[in-house]
């Protein structure tokens, strides 16, 4: 049996989309070019981040149709409202965040020998 007998039409126009304005063209999302040129990287890893975190699919097309726009939608908006710099989405932006490091204080003094007296 061919392994695309298997998926949905959904899927298979899916996987012809490869730009971000196809897949906002796909989905009915009114875009301005403008954003899109600047970010459509940012907004792909972001709707596949936020597809990611769907945590119940629904089974029927119109259901997964209507999922796959709304997160599309907000990914976005993400960027409508904001910058690429800001939302951090690629781990380039978080390279030089500071990190927080927690070391119990008892775990501290394990390793502090007592001075001479002075």
């Amino acid at each position: 049996m061919d392994a695309s007998m298997n998926q949905s039409n959904f899927d298979l126009e899916l996987e012809e989309l490869s730009s971000a304005e196809d897949f906002l063209d796909y989905f009915g999302v009114d875009y301005d070019p403008a954003v899109v040129r600047v970010n459509r990287l940012h907004i792909l890893q972001r709707f596949h981040d936020y597809l990611a975190g769907v945590e119940a699919m629904p089974e029927d097309e119109a259901g997964r149709r209507r999922v796959h726009a709304d997160r599309l939608r907000g990914a976005y908006e993400d960027f409508v409202k904001s910058d690429a710099r800001t939302e951090k989405v690629f781990r380039v932006f978080r390279l030089h965040e500071p990190v927080r490091v927690m070391v119990p204080l008892p775990d501290l003094n394990k390793g502090v020998m007592s001075a001479p007296p002075v």
